[in-house]
């Protein structure tokens, strides 16, 4: 298994190792302790998550109070999907920026997503089934969106707009500027300071 940190601090694309015969394939999508060797803490796994979308629709930019937030470890068992991981944590070096991970059902990569990221996805297949595992349940009340089509983001899709499926309510988000300035975003500050109580509840 390879990790590797995106571009973003604080969220790491995961290849796994592929074992294979005449029967077929193997793999490790997720290991505990190495993703915590890697975070400096174990993911308190409390719910798990699954979709299935047509082709270009657009789930996300979600991403939940700080604290407790919710972290997101991410796969596609099924097609393929463009995974975002969306800076919106205002003062962070990296604040309005993205970087983006293909997960297929031929690398079967994952991406780890701390918590105060913003997270979305494109489907690029029919179809596509996306897994992801998390740590906290969902709670609507903490539960945040902002508008994927953002200008100021400008996240590429690899597909033309018109193909694009999004749900009324991620169109009716605010943008990355609204949402700062109604006070919905979390504050790096905040973040890091939630990261390091959890690294010490290992120590």
């Amino acid at each position: 298994m390879q990790i590797r940190q995106l571009s973003i601090p604080d969220a790491y694309e995961v290849t796994p190792i592929q074992r294979s015969d005449d029967r077929g394939i193997f793999f490790e999508w997720y290991r505990h302790d190495r993703l915590e060797q890697t975070i400096g803490h174990s993911l308190d796994l409390r719910q798990a998550n699954s979709s299935t979308s047509k082709k270009g629709v657009v789930r996300g930019i979600h991403f939940a109070d700080v604290p407790i937030g919710q972290a997101k470890y991410v796969t596609a068992t099924h097609g393929a999907v463009l995974d975002f991981v969306v800076d919106i944590r205002v003062g962070s070096p990296t604040f309005g920026l993205w970087d983006s991970v293909v997960l297929d059902d031929i690398d079967h990569r994952a991406v780890y997503i701390a918590e105060g990221l913003g997270h979305a996805f494109v489907a690029l297949t029919e179809g596509a089934v996306v897994t992801y595992l998390v740590s906290d349940v969902y709670r609507s009340e903490r539960e945040h969106g902002i508008n994927p089509l953002d200008e100021q983001l400008a996240l590429d899709f690899r597909l033309p707009r018109p193909e694009l499926i999004l749900s009324p309510k991620d169109v009716g988000a605010p943008s990355l500027a609204e949402a700062a300035s109604g006070g919905l975003l979390p504050s790096w500050q905040a973040t890091t300071d939630y990261y390091s109580s959890l690294n010490a509840g290992m120590a």
